[in-house]
């Protein structure tokens, strides 16, 4: 599996947002609320993901601190955001403690366009570049003569610290916020599910090759407030390429399936040593432990994904031959 792994490595760069944007994540709509539960949880730890930054500490959370539905309800202090609705004052202060910048999508176009040519043997694949701006090619796309189209929807890709998930999906621009109508996303899943689109007939097929495209995208975060977004991210995409393509909205069971995948695909994790970022999670969200705030030496933890492959769970460390 490591092998067919495609690295996609994040450029940074800090813009400064000065217009206002709709609200781009909500936790209590459908189709979040209906699959939340599923969109926390920490496959490693069976556990949820945690905060990992004391950016909410005034709320009496800490990096330790699990994300709950509970918390999510108390949203209007506990406000988790895309960095760009963050105020300039929070966006510096993470960039400064965790040296979080969120790349402009003409970038993660760029770069993915690259990865698209290096794959097909050819450019402009998906759309042509035009500046910061890109021309979608609006004819069925071709595909080389010794590859097709599954192997294109099941080929693996990895985002790595991905936090909101740009490369591999762009609902918005991260940077500003701007929302990107599906015919122009540029995001990884968003090209697999295109030409899931352009070959299949049936609700069924689409549904099951949709599910091959979610099981070939990965990506980690340390952050536990990006990794939920992006989980989010993920799971509006599905929900808007069901309504454009079938005019209907998912059920339920496709929801939770989708949602299972995410949360097994898109993992907490320092990068640096392949771990949970702060061991083990805080129980009592509501009370912080003095010591953990100076706890510089968790106890480690070795991430968990799975391998749809060959249906099993492995650690992300022997990926690396670790």
């Amino acid at each position: 599996m490591c092998d067919i792994l495609t690295l996609i490595i994040l450029m940074k760069k800090v813009l400064v947002i000065g217009s206002e944007i709709m609200e781009l994540v909500s936790f209590h709509e459908y189709p979040i609320k209906n699959v939340l539960d599923i969109l926390l949880k920490d496959r490693t730890t069976n556990k949820n993901i945690v905060f990992a930054t004391n950016d909410y500490i005034d709320n009496d959370i800490n990096a330790k601190t699990q994300i709950t539905i509970d918390l999510l309800k108390k949203s209007s202090k506990i406000k988790i955001e895309p960095r760009v609705q963050k105020s300039v004052e929070r966006q510096e202060n993470r960039t400064k403690k965790n040296a979080e910048v969120f790349t402009p999508s003409w970038i993660c176009n760029k770069m993915n366009n690259h990865c698209d040519s290096e794959w097909f043997g050819r450019e402009d694949v998906f759309n042509t570049e035009e500046g910061q701006q890109w021309r979608i090619i609006e004819s069925k796309i071709v595909f080389p003569k010794e590859k097709t189209w599954k192997d294109y929807v099941k080929s693996k890709r990895l985002e790595i610290t991905c936090g909101e998930a740009p490369y591999i999906v762009s609902r918005y621009d991260t940077s500003t916020g701007k929302v990107i109508p599906i015919q122009d996303r540029i995001g990884i899943l968003d090209r697999k599910l295109r030409i899931i689109n352009e070959h299949t007939k049936t609700e069924k097929t689409w549904f099951e090759w949709a599910k091959k495209a979610y099981q070939s995208v990965y990506g980690y975060e340390f952050q536990g407030d990006n990794l939920l977004i992006a989980r989010v991210n993920l799971l509006n995409t599905f929900v808007e390429y069901c309504k454009d393509r079938w005019d209907r909205t998912p059920t339920d069971k496709e929801l939770r399936t989708i949602s299972d995948i995410i949360s097994w695909n898109f993992w907490q994790m320092d990068g640096i040593n392949g771990n949970t970022p702060c061991g083990i999670p805080q129980e009592d969200a509501n009370q912080i432990n003095i010591l953990d705030l100076y706890d510089t030496v968790p106890k480690e933890i070795n991430c968990k994904i799975f391998d749809w492959d060959a249906k099993e769970i492995i650690s992300y460390k022997s990926l690396k031959g670790e």
